[in-house]
């Protein structure tokens, strides 16, 4: 009999082990990315160049697939209207958690994490996230 349960645990234990190791981030990061940034971060210039080259493609975050729609025309209202951005707060902020992997799925999808990206994201969510 305690053989039995012995065996019955062992296997159950084989079983999480497995399940545990196949749950995993690509990396998560601590260090507030943009908290050197002191110049003035702009929407235009700064952040839609940033989704256009890593977000806003075919399949990802355009209009008509994933949420947030991240082209340059729908962006900021994406963001605002899908509360994904908390102004001044970027550790609140659903979009800084999905870029530091501290919510999956991490994005940039397939890259992981980014901190020249993140690190732009950052001081314009810190600054205010204003549509400059």
């Amino acid at each position: 009999m305690l053989t039995k349960k012995i065996a019955t645990l062992s296997g159950f234990i084989t079983i999480m082990m497995i399940a545990i190791t196949g749950c995993y981030k690509t990396s998560t990061i601590v260090v507030n990315p943009g908290s050197s940034i002191t110049q003035t971060m702009s929407f235009k210039t700064d952040i839609i160049p940033l989704f256009t080259s890593s977000c806003a493609k075919a399949g990802c975050h355009v209009a008509g697939a994933k949420n947030p729609d991240l082209t340059e025309a729908n962006a900021y209202k994406a963001l605002v209207d899908g509360s994904y951005i908390k102004a001044n707060d970027p550790e609140s902020s659903v979009l800084m958690l999905w870029l530091t992997g501290k919510k999956s799925p991490v994005m940039p999808m397939g890259a992981g994490p980014d901190e020249k990206i993140n690190a732009k994201i950052y001081a314009w969510i810190k600054q205010g996230a204003k549509n400059n």
